[in-house]
């Protein structure tokens, strides 16, 4: 742990990303207020400091030594609880591929993948990071001291590290990912229509066809991944989005309201105020004096 703390502080920057694609690295030195952001479909491991998420109803609690896995890219909110100056918060994040995941499954034996699937699991899932997940990590890490030799490397220690998620405490969500007919798939193919569809109405039965299940075996599966339902998920989705409009043109509510799927301004100025605490233009005014909306929640 004291070295990966070392190389995630030399090699940190404010922009999160490294010379190594898809490795992130998040440093803070304060406990932020909390701000809404997508997940992203990622690895994050917390190795100094602790940050807290909530998808839904469902909160998630993890610090220095744990990791948490996002399968599924999702409307959250957090905050770091523990950080400062003199011990600022270090992790590591790693995007994960669905088909680097997939090629490991199949060339993997069946009797390596012995823990039992039990349902349709939570995007989100903490756990205690193993001792062979941390040397891998920080064998990663310690490439970006020597550049030449990332192109070759990186890709086969990634391989390590979703091998030992693949077989880890997680290995659920991590194999669901991986399964083209998973209902985690269906349940993402679903999400990325939403997302990309969040100003747009729709009809529930319409997106379980799309997402090839029937409407009663979709509600339960999308619940289940994203702690909402459908139409409860349009809407963080297109609340987010308004936000983030806001922060850059904080006097124009009524059309951001409208460019984001509200037809009754008093609805979205309510629903808004609900979600973060204040009226859209009073919050919109109180952004542009803190960090920018949208900054990565993980690691």
């Amino acid at each position: 742990m004291d070295e990966l703390r070392a190389l995630l502080e030399r090699h940190a920057r404010p922009d999160w990303t490294t010379a190594i694609d898809g490795v992130m690295i998040g440093r803070a030195e304060h406990a932020h207020e909390s701000s809404a952001s997508m997940s992203g479909v990622v690895l994050a491991l917390i190795a100094q400091g602790a940050k807290t998420l909530a998808l839904g109803d469902r909160v998630y609690e993890y610090r220095a030594g744990q990791y948490l896995v996002a399968s599924v890219d999702l409307p959250v909110t957090g905050h770091y609880t523990e950080a400062s100056p003199a011990s600022p918060a270090l992790g590591f994040g790693l995007r994960l591929d669905p088909s680097a995941i997939a090629e490991l499954l199949l060339q993997a034996h069946p009797g390596d993948l012995v823990r039992a699937d039990g349902g349709t699991p939570s995007a989100l899932a903490v756990s205690d990071a193993p001792p062979e997940l941390l040397d891998a990590t920080v064998r990663m890490l310690r490439l970006l001291d020597h550049p030449r030799d990332i192109p070759v490397l990186a890709p086969l220690i990634k391989r390590e590290i979703l091998w030992r998620l693949i077989t880890g405490d997680q290995g659920a969500v991590i194999r669901q990912l991986g399964l083209a007919d998973s209902s985690l798939s269906h349940v993402a193919h679903a999400v990325r229509w939403i997302r990309d569809h969040y100003h747009e109405p729709f009809r529930v039965d319409d997106v379980a066809k799309l997402a090839g299940m029937s409407v009663s075996a979709f509600y339960r599966n999308f619940q289940a991944v994203t702690a909402m339902s459908p139409i409860q998920f349009q809407k963080q989705i297109r609340l987010q989005q308004a936000r983030l409009l806001l922060s850059t043109n904080p006097k124009d509510v009524t059309t951001v309201g409208h460019r984001v799927g509200y037809d009754s301004p008093s609805q979205f100025s309510r629903e808004y105020r609900r979600q973060f605490g204040a009226p859209p233009s009073q919050d919109a005014a109180r952004l542009r004096e803190l960090a920018p909306v949208g900054t990565p929640l993980v690691p």
